[in-house]
């Protein structure tokens, strides 16, 4: 499945999430409407989402290069983990540092799933 998170802010400080991705098997579209809310100093990368009403998600920013391109992201176990880029490549460095942090931190990286950005018609 292609997939694509879009992120954008509100003017009530609250952020629009918009998940998408294309089911290659189904051949359809499918698309998650929620919100992110910022859980103490917005200067800190600590959110809750919610995509089903009143319950959220934790959404923690655990590693994010200098160029705001690549993001570690944890939810709050060690089941949760997302390596987000504004590109469909991931530069070799960025990954391996990436899986190494998740894995020193408790998480199982093998578990991962990799998307693939192939173009479908």
């Amino acid at each position: 499945m292609q997939v694509t998170a879009v992120y954008t802010l509100n003017k009530n400080g609250t952020i629009r999430v918009v998940n998408s991705g294309y089911d290659v098997k189904k051949k359809k579209r499918k698309e998650a409407v929620g919100k992110a809310k910022f859980v103490g100093d917005k200067s800190v990368g600590r959110l809750k989402v919610s995509f089903f009403g009143p319950f959220y998600g934790s959404y923690n920013i655990i590693a994010l290069d200098d160029d705001y391109q690549y993001a570690l992201v944890a939810g709050n176990n060690l089941k949760y983990l997302w390596i987000l880029a504004r590109t469909t490549t991931l530069p070799e460095n960025v990954r391996n540092n990436y899986l190494e942090t998740a894995a020193n931190l408790g998480y199982d990286t093998t578990a991962l799933i990799w998307v693939d950005h192939t173009p479908q018609p």
